[in-house]
């Protein structure tokens, strides 16, 4: 929630008031070690960088240095720059009217500096939230020094002005960043002469538009996110500029299997109304971790952690799809949503050239390790034999992801020890749902542990 905008409004007020310019980097120095400090959350929403990546962009910004994020896609790099600018102060003075959010003390345009000694302690003060100071720009083939840096304006020399006048300039993104942050996601991509014009952003806090003799002395702390370059074909960091930025930080996937899962938790939009279990999060985030470290998976391309969000949304429809066309009161997901979170995904990830044409037999495997590798841990030392006894007679049980939860309870009749099943899975069993779920996944690891059969049509058989 945003404070009060405070209430100096001209340079005179702001005076009074104590108020001290600060760098952007100095401020962000600031706040960091106040929250050092103080124990508070440094950088909110970011999971399992806590004791790699994060020390190593604290010591960045405490030094000053604009920094670089090397990582492969998915690992929460444009999350985490988006997260530096909440260390800036919530409010900070600009003169009112600016283009490039010129502090009144030290004002670095044209306008403002004439303003400055024409209005004196009047000068209008406007404030700006931290919110408003940080720019992004996704780098793309087509992006020009006019979009980053500036450019002439036609229609203010239409107006009258010359040429020469400083303010028939544009400005592009970078200075409208100023007293910012500004981050430009996969650097490579940007075309070799565009990343040139970063170069005096960086060494000299300059920009030069086409031939004007215009100095603007920029405040910005400048991050840049990029593929490792052994990976990406499509271009490269230019030499000068990667050593002017300051600091080269590499992310990671999440090591734990833990961080994966409250990644999933964090992130996943699963929808009102459907209940996905724990054990069916934990084979997504499993099937996730399984795919990185296949052999059959271009391993330089990574798989995003969007793969296991995707997976788990994708679990979730298909217990509410099942719920509309069954009636069901609630959706709960169950084992039969799995399946089909593999033609979803597929096309998340980059297979190695000898993997043609096994593309979805690769991940149904993977799928079905992950699942019997979560049967292990949370039913492995269960005592199944009451619904092992189902099946003694010859007895079968057909599932499916149109059968409901009421239904499949009833084909499969009263099965001892299911609370106790359902309990170990960490659902209560209040509702029919979470009683298949629990219900369905032990038959399911009965059957991935060669205990049961099971047919093309979901049917369980001994």
């Amino acid at each position: 929630m945003r404070a009060s905008t405070p209430r100096e409004s001209t340079l005179g007020e702001l005076r009074t008031s104590g108020h001290q310019y600060e760098t952007v980097k100095e401020e962000i120095h600031r706040n960091l070690l106040d929250r050092l400090r103080s124990g508070r959350p440094r950088f909110p929403g970011i999971v399992g960088f806590d004791d790699t990546v994060l020390p190593h962009l604290e010591r960045a910004l405490l030094a000053g240095h604009d920094l670089v994020l090397l990582g492969e896609r998915g690992q929460g790099k444009t999350r985490l720059i988006r997260t530096i600018a909440g260390l800036l102060d919530e409010w900070t003075p600009v003169v009112a009217g600016c283009e490039i959010n010129d502090h009144p003390y030290a004002p670095v345009c044209v306008r403002c500096r004439r303003l400055a000694s024409e209005l004196d302690d009047a000068l209008p003060v406007a404030w700006l939230h931290r919110d408003e100071r940080y720019g992004e720009k996704l780098a793309t083939p087509d992006t020009s020094v006019g979009d980053l840096i500036g450019d002439v304006d036609p229609v203010k020399v239409a107006e009258g002005r010359t040429l020469g006048d400083p303010e028939t300039v544009h400005f592009g993104l970078v200075p409208r960043t100023n007293r910012g942050v500004f981050a430009v996601n996969e650097l490579p991509d940007l075309a070799e002469r565009i990343q040139v014009s970063l170069l005096n952003v960086l060494e000299e806090r300059d920009v030069q538009i086409r031939g004007y003799a215009l100095r603007l002395p920029l405040d910005v702390l400048l991050v840049a996110s990029a593929n490792p370059e052994d990976y990406t074909n499509r271009g490269r960091i230019i030499t000068p500029l990667k050593d002017r930025f300051g600091a080269e930080i590499r992310t990671h996937y999440p090591i734990e299997l833990s961080d994966e899962l409250d990644l999933v938790r964090q992130e996943a939009e699963l929808g009102a109304g459907v209940e996905v279990p724990e054990h069916l999060l934990e084979i997504v985030a499993r099937f996730t971790r399984l795919v990185r470290e296949s052999t059959a998976v271009d391993a330089r391309s990574g798989v995003s952690a969007r793969f296991a969000l995707a997976g788990a949304e994708t679990v979730a429809a298909g217990a509410v799809r099942r719920g509309a066309l069954t009636g069901e009161e609630r959706a709960v997901a169950r084992v039969c949503d799995l399946p089909a979170v593999v033609p979803t995904l597929m096309g998340k990830v980059e297979f190695e050239v000898s993997e043609e044409g096994r593309e979805q037999e690769v991940l149904e495997h993977l799928l079905r390790r992950a699942t019997a590798e979560t049967f292990r841990r949370t039913l492995g030392g269960a005592d199944l034999s009451g619904l092992l006894d189902k099946f003694d007679s010859g007895e079968t049980v057909e599932s499916g992801e149109l059968v409901a939860a009421g239904e499949l309870l009833r084909r499969t009749g009263p099965v001892p020890g299911l609370a106790k099943i359902v309990e170990r899975l960490g659902m209560s069993g209040e509702s029919p749902g979470q009683a298949a779920a629990a219900l369905e996944f032990a038959l399911e690891g009965l059957f991935l542990t060669r205990r049961l059969s099971k047919d093309d049509t979901g049917t369980y058989s001994l």
